[in-house]
């Protein structure tokens, strides 16, 4: 405590703890979908009062936004990479096999599920994640772009943004068909993937 009896504000532990409420709820809406955990739950889980929770999330649709957020800074990361890279379009193929097995494992496409569940009857979160999407489709498509004008390749902004919505979909849809065929062949989805890929990203 300082001499006025307040708490001094320490950023680094603000941001420990807001990871900490973050993890526990990923972990509880997991278990038991957006609605059936409760902020009691999330407090258990996070090991601390629901009160202490309320210091950095309002509400559970704030907790949402936060991984909205955290989604679009890990595109923005990886977009980041690829403008570092001598041939973008290369980058992004060669990644692709990685990119697929990690989206396949239930760690990660339960909560992006919840999320767009979430969505689909919240405007206020439908707000967010389609800004997010947008976003995340600007950067893609100035990555696609670069990549093409090292290359040499024609640029058609229109017909580029088609092939980023496809390309987003195919990654979106992994997560549905892991879901609903758990035994999925992944090998044989890779080199199919692979295949159309290859269309999208170097085809003029």
């Amino acid at each position: 405590m300082s001499i006025t009896g307040q708490k001094i504000w320490n950023p680094k532990r603000a941001t420990d703890r807001r990871k900490q409420v973050l993890d526990a709820a990923e972990s509880c809406f997991g278990m038991k979908g957006f609605h059936g955990a409760s902020m009691a739950d999330i407090s258990k889980a996070a090991g601390m009062s629901a009160g202490h929770i309320y210091n950095y999330f309002a509400s559970k649709d704030e907790i949402i936004a936060a991984f909205v957020q955290q989604n679009v800074e890990r595109v923005s990361a990886i977009v980041r990479d690829l403008h570092q890279q001598d041939d973008p379009l290369q980058a992004i193929y060669d990644d692709l096999e990685k990119s697929i097995h990690e989206d396949l494992q239930v760690g990660y496409w339960k909560l992006p599920l919840e999320i767009y569940a979430e969505a689909s009857r919240n405007p206020k979160i439908a707000a967010l994640a389609q800004a997010a999407d947008r976003h995340s489709s600007n950067e893609f498509l100035s990555i696609l772009k670069k990549g093409r004008q090292k290359r040499g390749m024609q640029v058609d902004e229109l017909a580029l943004a088609g092939q980023v919505e496809a390309m987003i979909a195919f990654f979106q849809g992994l997560q549905v068909r892991a879901m609903l065929n758990p035994q999925l062949d992944e090998a044989a989805l890779v080199e199919a993937m692979k295949s159309a890929m290859y269309v999208l990203l170097f085809d003029e």
